[in-house]
């Protein structure tokens, strides 16, 4: 949906001023410390909770757009970006641990994602899968083994209210929600979060790659059994960043552009 300026209605930017690939966190505050990565790094607008920075790795054009919080706005930047020429969009956030597997401070990559959001019903049937773009994936996984980084890779749950998983008790479908959060913990889900789903499922509607890596800020279940440094929160990015990064490096020397 564009704007008699001819930009796009939410982002604010017009096609040529994207990059192919992108990088997207939730927080506005994160883009400009995602561009500090990039060579050449650029501010090239915000409006609303889309705030968009623009740089270069090996050349090439690379964008960062935050998101926001949540599905639907993600969505909005999903489809804007690409309207706008992004073809492959990595997501960089935070997560919080499901697995007692997973520790505060570990990085975390998604190669699938439970849809317990709404958005992503308006863009695919319930039982179509919500997974990355194998390509990106791999160069994620890849990116976190050369820096050293403790990471996992597996499945997350994402899911539209924060809420819903931090005080089920006091919400009318509590039954509802602890009986999923249990499945999750049998099934071995990693971790929970907000967006990827979305990301996934609307990635894989208009045929780019997509992919996702994240930072766990802290584990409620690793607290919850008392285990060392269960009580440890982690809030630094930076390796999830640098997975982001290093993986985008990979892809543009690998597609030869």
């Amino acid at each position: 949906m564009l704007k008699t300026d001819g930009k796009q209605y939410h982002i604010g930017v017009s096609s040529g001023e994207i990059g192919e690939y992108c990088i997207l966190p939730g927080d506005p505050a994160r883009c400009e410390q995602i561009a500090a990565f990039l060579d050449s790094p650029v501010h090239v607008g915000m409006n609303r909770e889309f705030n968009i920075w623009n740089g270069y790795l090996l050349g090439k054009l690379v964008s960062v757009c935050s998101t926001g919080i949540g599905g639907p706005s993600t969505a909005i930047a999903v489809e804007e970006l690409y309207a706008c020429g992004a073809r492959t969009m990595i997501r960089v956030g935070t997560c919080g641990g499901i697995s007692t597997k997973v520790c505060p401070g570990d990085v975390v990559i998604a190669n699938g994602a439970i849809r317990q959001d709404g958005t992503s019903l308006e863009y695919a049937p319930a039982i179509f899968p919500a997974v990355p773009d194998t390509k990106t994936l791999f160069a994620l996984a890849d990116a976190a083994e050369r820096q050293g980084f403790s990471y996992h890779c597996g499945v997350v749950q994402s899911k539209d209210s924060f809420y819903g998983q931090h005080s089920p008790t006091r919400m009318p479908t509590e039954s509802e929600l602890l009986a999923k959060w249990e499945a999750w913990k049998r099934l071995g889900v990693l971790a929970s979060e907000m967006e990827a789903a979305t990301l996934f499922t609307v990635g894989a509607s208009l045929g780019i790659s997509t992919g996702a890596v994240f930072l766990a800020v802290w584990n409620q279940e690793r607290f919850l059994q008392g285990l060392d440094g269960a009580e440890a929160e982690v809030h630094d990015t930076e390796r999830a960043i640098i997975t982001a990064v290093e993986a985008i490096k990979t892809l543009i020397a690998r597609d030869g552009k």
